[in-house]
């Protein structure tokens, strides 16, 4: 018995994509590994490091290069279409602009930010836990 097959090839819709996405070869793949193991290594490294108020930058630095490599060759933004690399690089920037304005608003009132312990806390830490590191008085206000 033999089946019609013009039936079936007239409701099939004929197209290319069969549901393959893009191949990363395997040296791509492990190079990329290796360099998120080796700035994992620097990023780690770098808390030893004392470079004062530089640390931080620097460990976002490298937390954005990470993220930057993940984005584009685990989640194949490379190959995609330029459309999500515009909403990618669109958010980026957004976030960078919402850091921004905070850091701004951080440095208008540091100033006035106490540092230490207030002299209410203070007073029962040294009755109840002797041990507790005491802040400076000339500190407080």
């Amino acid at each position: 018995m033999s089946h019609d097959t013009t039936a079936v090839q007239a409701t099939h819709d004929d197209h290319d994509d069969h549901g393959q996405s893009h191949i990363v070869s395997y040296g791509t793949l492990f190079g990329v590994g290796f360099a998120l193991l080796l700035m994992t290594i620097v990023t780690v490294a770098v808390r030893y490091v004392d470079a004062g108020e530089l640390n931080m930058p620097i460990a976002l630095g490298i937390a954005g290069v990470k993220a930057t490599l993940v984005a584009l060759y685990f989640m194949h933004l490379r190959w995609d279409r330029p459309f999500n690399a515009l909403v990618l690089v669109g958010s980026i920037a957004f976030v960078v602009l919402l850091m921004v304005f905070l850091l701004m608003d951080s440095a208008q009132y540091a100033p006035q930010i106490f540092k230490g312990n207030a002299p209410s806390v203070q007073e029962v830490l040294t009755v109840e836990a002797p041990g507790a590191p005491i802040a400076e008085q000339s500190q407080l206000p």
